[in-house]
């Protein structure tokens, strides 16, 4: 990212078509105009820890570490990250901020995705979100919970498939994952044992042979439960304006200050390469 609000572009293939068949030696007489490029953006979300420590905690003996900063900054740097994807992977739309009340936030996942889906149609349908100037300006509407079935993983897959993109992983919560493994397209479920020991009893599922390939089941513990993603990797990736950066504070009195912080965005490359199955219970 080179800016607080980022760009890039997005294009697809031309529909195939069985009739490209020109005659030996024609000359090219027309030319079929190009057509402009989708241009999508979103907005870098600053994120940050700080850390308090007395000068009196930092001299004590600590039972089994040097520096009480050093750990309460590496911990800080965990947590922060943390933070990351878990907005990362937030249902909500990109949001400009203004100065000095309202902080900016990129766009999640969940807001993206708007092509291949399985939404509830209950009692509180859900609902797509939307893009206007290329920006995410509505996030996912969520309908009434249903349970994950099979079938709906098996309609998203197709769906990705056929709009061009190639299905690589399932990443799902953890009440969903369990849900995941009942499933009959599992692959895997049993190990073979060549040496006599104790047998394994194989409760979990790592992949899901679909009839577009095989998908990995991923949990994830910072997502919503309620989602579960069909996505191609390739296609996503964090956007860095700052990295995370250690900051030493002013001192005002008998403690150390210090501050983690980065500012960050989250890029769709093409949000057709993803799918997902909304309304989970």
């Amino acid at each position: 990212a080179a800016n607080t609000i980022y760009e890039w572009q997005v294009d697809e293939l031309a529909a195939a078509v069985s009739n490209n068949a020109v005659v030996e030696g024609d000359d090219v007489t027309s030319f079929t105009a190009a057509v402009a490029t989708d241009r999508l953006a979103n907005y870098t979300q600053i994120s940050r820890k700080d850390v308090l420590i007395s000068g009196t905690l930092e001299k004590l003996d600590k039972a089994g570490r040097r520096s009480e900063i050093a750990y309460q900054l590496s911990k800080k740097g965990a947590e922060l990250k943390r933070d990351i994807e878990a907005a990362s992977l937030a249902n909500q739309a990109a949001v400009a901020g203004s100065m000095p009340s309202t902080a900016r936030r990129t766009a999640g996942l969940p807001a993206f995705l708007r092509t291949n889906t399985n939404r509830s149609t209950g009692a509180t349908p859900g609902a797509d979100p939307t893009v206007s100037n290329g920006l995410v300006n509505a996030a996912a509407t969520d309908g009434t919970t249903r349970a994950f079935t099979e079938a709906m993983l098996k309609d998203v897959i197709q769906k990705v498939w056929t709009e061009g993109g190639t299905p690589k992983m399932l990443m799902v919560g953890p009440g969903n994952k369990v849900v995941a493994s009942t499933f009959t397209g599992i692959a895997d479920i049993r190990y073979n044992l060549t040496a006599p020991k104790t047998a394994a009893i194989i409760g979990a599922a790592d992949v899901y042979v679909s009839d577009f390939g095989q998908v990995s089941i991923v949990p994830n513990r910072f997502q919503r439960n309620r989602d579960a993603f069909v996505l191609d990797p390739d296609f996503a990736e964090l956007c860095w304006l700052r990295p995370i950066t250690q900051v030493e504070l002013a001192k005002t009195g008998d403690a150390e200050k210090r501050m983690l912080i980065g500012e960050w965005g989250l890029k769709v490359k093409q949000q057709k390469a993803h799918g997902v199955i909304a309304d989970l219970s």
